[in-house]
């Protein structure tokens, strides 16, 4: 214990060590005007509290060994509560705001120089809700219960189709006094554990980039049934204001900040005793440097939580890149976002391997644009054999969008054992069957199940029985029953205006080509990650034997059509499949029936990803230049047909423009290009 003579107060962030006397207004004045600003808020905490209690409070703040920033972001949106504080508030530097969201309350700086994004969230609210879920179905086998303010029954939504389209809401709606009796009944004492509270049972959280430290903050306070949360982030600012914020929103006892990099925080994590229930990764970018760390990190069945933002590499831009990233090459193609949630479970799942350990998909989904993966990580050297059948090698049809998975590995169950091989193939030609196009090979990637729906509806359930607990529930619902709805054994889905696109004619209604494949005996849903997606079991053949018969009723001019385009050696076969297309009730979902929040659109300008934190902070004006240059680009289509000589030609580019000077795009922009660079 330090003499109350003196406070040791040390912050690495500043370079700054001193013995700090009772008399802290005259020491003060001898420092330096920069360090007095940070220091400031501590004098405005003593005229609230005593001398003793001050310095302790002081002392616990202030302590750089234990000072780390979480790594989420915090700023305002439409949801988002922004309130400009004053600066001689009481805690606030100058400069400083008060970001509100959820029941977190979060100082946070004017500059860029701590990353907070607030489309994310849906992502933070989506986070908090299943780790609840999951902190109750682990504590309740350690005798714990958990209690989340608002919730008074417990309901599993499961949305069937009924002939009078209501929803089908079963499974233990149980007052809190039922479940009381229940455990009585069992002859159990069960320990109450409520948000804000520390549970020596509970569950142990990282946050390996914390930044602002909004998300730890909303565990802190949203979550129950929570033992410890470590905060970490390398920045020593961020560090600084993880542990003001943990402070300011009184979560001290819980929250627990870190300064370090965050593959050595799960690096040394590693033993059984150490590992963390939970881990939460959401980087800015690409979270691959951090994956194999984080399968070594996480306890014995514990939960894993990643973002990747770096959507352009994982949808096919940069296949080379997402290679060496995940081990997968990435394609360009329609069903490119539920592709890239293949490839991160591939990733994971693979890393996890080669530690004798495997994952359990719980949720996977795609929003916005970043992707979302919860996964049970467990260990079992008898399971990771199978690791090889789960994984698949894409084939995609470069002219019509037909593709096919082939299994990497192939596994016979032969009694109590199980036969294990390589998997024979390709399962396509040189060309395509349907038009005559070479196949672009992508993959591996992930060819089990996206979600354990048993979990998805648990969690719906939870959202949907207490819609205030989350500002956005409306749309956790309809993403949700979403997920539901989805054909689970079935990869990857086809776009209903792609089909059309292909073949030159009018897009059907989704109703009625939903209805055809369901008359022809198969089966169809929608999916979440694409608003015309045509997820279904039927091959790539039945799909085009409807556009046949739907282009006969609605038929293209076939003279236009070039002969070894994929449209015409489509339409020059005649269909095998005679489609129906009335429409059936079971075609439309009871999430479209019920017309849930399912694809919103953007709430307001410059919607989407944000600058990088940078030192110093600020964002650059080349950036913010472009992104009023792209803002609403598809919205505002160019009428004028003058206009387009501003546009280059894509075809003189390449050298196959066939127009001449009569081109209606610009022939000079490239060639005053092509004579810059050879200058």
């Amino acid at each position: 214990m330090l003499a109350r003579s003196t406070l040791q107060v040390s912050y690495k962030c500043l370079g700054l060590s001193f013995a700090f006397p009772k008399k802290r207004a005259s020491f003060l004045q001898i420092l330096p005007t920069r360090q007095r600003c940070v220091l400031k808020f501590f004098k405005t905490m003593d005229s609230r509290k005593g001398p003793e209690e001050s310095q302790d409070t002081i002392s616990a703040c202030a302590d750089s060994t234990t000072t780390a920033v979480p790594k989420e972001d915090t700023t305002p949106s439409s949801s988002t509560e922004i309130n400009q504080t004053s600066s001689t508030e009481p805690g606030l530097l100058p400069g400083e705001t008060v970001v509100r969201e959820g029941k977190a309350a979060i100082l946070f700086p004017s500059a860029n120089e701590v990353f907070y994004n607030p489309v994310q969230e849906f992502n933070r609210d989506l986070t908090c809700a299943v780790i609840t879920e999951f902190a109750r179905d682990q504590l309740a086998q350690r005798g714990v219960r958990i209690l989340v303010p608002g919730e008074k029954d417990r309901v599993v939504v499961r949305l069937s189709e009924e002939e009078n389209g209501t929803v089908d809401q079963e499974a233990s709606e149980q007052p809190e006094n039922d479940q009381l009796k229940e455990e009585e009944a069992d002859g159990k004492e069960y320990i109450t554990a409520s948000v804000g509270e520390r549970c020596e049972q509970g569950l142990c959280v990282l946050e390996g980039l914390a930044a602002s430290g909004l998300r730890s903050v909303r565990f802190a306070l949203e979550v129950p049934g929570l033992k410890s949360i470590t905060a970490n982030d390398y920045s020593a600012k961020a560090a600084a204001l993880i542990a003001r914020n943990a402070q300011h929103n009184n979560v001290s006892h819980i929250l627990q900040a870190s300064q370090k990099d965050a593959s050595m925080v799960m690096y040394e994590a590693r033993g059984r005793k150490e590992r963390y229930d939970v881990i939460d990764l959401d980087p800015y970018g690409s979270p691959s440097l951090f994956l194999d760390a984080a399968v070594q990190a996480v306890s014995e069945g514990g939960l894993l939580c990643v973002t990747c933002t770096d959507m352009a590499v994982m949808a096919g831009n940069s296949g080379e890149t997402c290679y060496s990233k995940y081990g997968s090459m990435s394609i360009k193609s329609k069903y490119c976002h539920e592709m890239a949630l293949r490839i991160i479970l591939h990733s994971l799942d693979q890393r996890a391997a080669v530690h004798q350990r495997y994952i359990e998909p719980l949720l996977s989904v795609s929003v916005d644009f970043y992707i979302r993966v919860f996964v049970r990580v467990k260990t079992g050297q008898a399971v990771v054999k199978n690791s090889a059948s789960k994984q698949a090698l894409l084939y995609n049809c470069v002219g019509c969008g037909a593709f096919h998975l082939q299994r990497m590995g192939k596994r016979i169950n032969q009694g109590k054992h199980m036969k294990y091989s390589a998997a024979t193939g390709p399962p396509v030609g040189p060309n395509c069957e349907h038009c005559g196009q070479r196949h672009q090979l992508g993959g591996p990637v992930w060819a089990e199940p996206l979600h354990d729906i048993t979990f998805v509806q648990k969690i719906l359930g939870a959202v949907s029985g207490n819609p205030t607990r989350f500002r956005t529930s409306k749309r956790i619902e309809g993403v949700l029953s979403m997920v539901t709805e989805e054909l689970q054994d079935v990869p990857l889905y086809y776009a209903l205006d792609h089909l059309s696109s292909t073949v030159h004619c009018n897009t059907p209604p989704m109703l009625q080509f939903r209805s055809a494949l369901l008359y022809a005996g198969y089966r169809v849903s929608f999916s979440h990650a694409c608003k015309n997606a045509v997820k279904t079991d039927a091959p790539a053949g039945v799909l085009w034997d409807i556009m046949r018969c739907w282009e006969k009723s609605n038929p293209v001019k076939r003279e236009r059509l070039s002969e070894t385009s994929p449209a015409h050696r489509i339409l020059s076969t005649e269909p095998t499949l005679q489609a129906c297309f009335e429409i059936r009730e079971d075609a439309n979902p009871q999430s479209r029936k019920r017309h849930l929040t399912r694809f919103q659109e953007n709430p307001e300008a410059n919607w989407g990803p944000k600058a990088r934190a940078r030192a110093g902070g600020g964002i650059s004006s080349e950036l913010e230049d472009k992104r009023k240059h792209f803002q609403g680009k598809r919205k505002k289509p160019i009428t004028d047909s003058s206009q387009l000589k501003s546009l280059p030609c894509k075809k003189f580019r390449k050298g196959t423009c066939t127009h001449g000077d009569k081109c209606c795009y610009s022939h000079e922009l490239e060639q005053e290009t092509n004579e810059d660079k050879m200058d």
